[in-house]
């Protein structure tokens, strides 16, 4: 359900624009407090009361409710909502008509309120469109309504622009359908390597943003139906620091299956393809050089061969033992051995 809310000044304008549904036979009166008749006389019952409050300017209250697509309430029914609705914003003892407009595809009702009480008193129109949100997520679960803007455990709302998508399309917000099916994954899973493969099960792949030179995981977006969702944008519950807390997850142990995920993600199968973000792209050698984002020297050891009776070559070591601390004390290990070549050559020995 999104309302739309306008605070106005003339009555006689709305009454028209909704009049002007009825006379089109695309709109009729559902429930009133004030006589329907023509928006003449309309008017002038509500400038009655409101006549008790002068200086007030906006004193007009239009607002029209709608449901999604999937969603329906009979004529009664959306009455008994609207004036809850009504009723829970502070105008319970307040001039309204609420008509029912058929002219869209999803139903919808437009409600004309005076924000002048019949005691005199002005209902008001403080943080009004915070609070009309607040109420409609309380009355969609009392109709059993489709609920597609509500904040519940670390996930973030629907947006205006992704609400009024759904109510013109009908679909189900990606969005809602990322939160459901990776909050199931995240409660399931027992490691990566499982949350992983429930992911991939549904449809969606996660795409790790991975160090280059530390091997470190920043963060997580997930890809479904040709749209990307940054975890973050999802909900706090759903970003890396929020999902490494509820499942098993250990940098060096899980690196190669991640770089696998990222690899699938971008239409690839290898640890060391298609991720600009976490791994490096090697191509075999050319006159004793290494093509790639690395020169031989940045290497992990398990690039280095052995011989084999058959001639193949196969990794000294395990991938997993790769660690870029290694690395550099390797690296420093040969700079004071070549220092010391040099001292004893210059010694002459």
């Amino acid at each position: 359900m999104i309302g739309k809310i306008t605070i106005g000044k003339d009555f006689y304008g709305v009454l028209v624009y909704n009049e002007k549904k009825v006379n089109e036979g695309v709109g009729y009166v559902i429930d009133s407090n004030i006589e329907p008749s023509t928006a003449v006389n309309m008017t002038q019952e509500f400038n009655l009361i409101r006549q008790m409050r002068p200086g007030l300017g906006n004193a007009v209250l239009h607002v029209s409710l709608n449901l999604p697509y999937s969603d329906e309430l009979n004529d009664k029914e959306f009455a008994s909502f609207g004036c809850d609705y009504l009723m829970k914003m502070g105008f319970d003892n307040n001039q309204f008509i609420m008509y029912r407009h058929t002219d869209t595809e999803h139903e919808h009702i437009h409600i004309v309120a005076n924000r002048v009480r019949y005691s005199g008193r002005i209902t008001s129109d403080s943080n009004i469109k915070r609070r009309s949100r607040e109420v409609l997520n309380d009355l969609e679960k009392k109709y059993g309504l489709t609920q597609i803007s509500t904040k519940i455990g670390g996930k973030k709302s629907l947006d205006q622009k992704e609400i009024e998508k759904t109510l013109r399309t009908g679909d189900v917000p990606i969005k809602l359908v990322l939160q459901e099916r990776i909050g199931s994954a995240i409660s399931k899973a027992m490691d990566t390597t499982e949350f992983i493969k429930l992911l991939q099960e549904q449809n969606i792949s996660p795409r790790f943003n991975v160090s280059k030179t530390t091997g470190r995981v920043s963060g997580i977006s997930f890809k479904y139906q040709d749209v990307v969702y940054k975890g973050s944008t999802l909900g706090k519950k759903f970003s890396w620091n929020s999902i490494v807390k509820q499942i098993d997850y250990e940098q060096t142990r899980d690196r190669s299956v991640i770089l696998s995920a990222n690899g699938k993600e971008r239409g690839t199968d290898q640890a060391h393809e298609g991720n600009d973000e976490g791994t490096v792209k090697v191509e075999p050698r050319n006159n004793g050089t290494a093509k790639g984002t690395r020169n031989s020297a940045q290497q992990s050891k398990s690039h280095v061969g052995e011989i084999k009776e058959n001639g193949m070559t196969g990794p000294l070591l395990d991938e997993a033992e790769w660690n870029p601390f290694k690395l550099e004390l390797k690296d420093d290990i040969n700079k004071k051995k070549s220092k010391r070549k040099k001292k004893r050559k210059g010694l002459g020995f």
